[in-house]
């Protein structure tokens, strides 16, 4: 498989100078380098603070990295204009751990929805209402959720309308940060399911980012292990036992539900 995404010694360090009269800089990544081929679910696990979301914000061009390079399709994210910025991001979707985010509380989720395909201007009112129609098939969610809001749904139901929200402009590309952490674990591997099932029809790519390595290894192809800014381990989830694994991946194993 073709990789989709070449990150190349990225480093990033966060200037604290909240401390009076001296400066300490917080190396968040340290040199990191990986590759995500086109197709694959590629998992990425480490603890709070390891530079899991640092590294996803400076995908997402939401962070600026200090030095290194950042390659989507073999072109250099790091040095695009304003207008292949927006092209770059149309391609990108992003889920978060609180569904909030892409969900107007104060709307219907048939609003929410409709108004990403009205800001990407994919289709006319009937064809819009078609799409909605399908991708609420597809996450085996009745049409009549358009009309709730989203207070009224539960927590696994609010993220498979925030996966099917992120589906709608079609992106090759799907980043999905802590997607179901704040899930009950029967809940979260229904979701884990569903998002194999969607990538099957949608052919997309997805970054899945956990502090789980049991979410991870349930669902990914290739895992990488961040541990204090640094990638310390990278591998194929079948080899995730091999005794050449770092002794960081080896604790975090031991953790995993047999």
């Amino acid at each position: 498989m073709e990789d989709i995404l070449r990150i190349e010694n990225v480093k990033k360090i966060y200037k604290d100078s909240a401390i009076l009269f001296r400066k300490k800089d917080n190396l968040a990544l340290d040199d990191v380098s990986l590759t995500v081929k086109k197709g694959e679910i590629f998992g990425l696990v480490g603890e709070s603070g390891s530079g899991k979301t640092t590294l996803s914000n400076i995908i997402l061009r939401l962070v600026k990295e200090t030095s290194g390079k950042i390659y989507f399709k073999d072109k250099d994210i790091t040095e695009f204009s304003k207008e292949e910025l927006k092209e770059y991001r149309k391609n990108l979707q992003v889920v978060f751990q609180n569904p909030y985010q892409a969900l107007n509380p104060k709307k219907t989720i048939g609003f929410s929805m409709r108004e990403i395909l009205e800001i990407h201007d994919i289709g006319s009112e009937e064809e819009r209402n078609e799409k909605l129609y399908e991708i609420l098939e597809e996450i085996e969610m009745e049409r009549d959720v358009l009309g709730y809001y989203p207070g009224s749904l539960s927590g696994g139901q609010k993220q498979r309308i925030a996966i099917a929200s992120a589906l709608l402009i079609n992106p090759e590309f799907l980043i999905i940060d802590e997607g179901v952490s704040a899930l009950d674990v029967s809940i979260q591997a229904q979701i884990l399911n569903l998002i194999r099932e969607l990538q099957e029809i949608h052919h997309f790519t997805t970054f899945f980012i956990s502090h789980d390595l049991n979410v991870i290894a349930y669902l990914c192809d290739r895992i990488g292990v961040l541990y204090n800014g640094k990638l310390v381990d990278l591998f194929r989830t079948e080899d995730i036992a091999s005794d050449d694994r770092n002794e960081y991946t080896k604790e975090l194993f031991k953790s995993i539900r047999i």
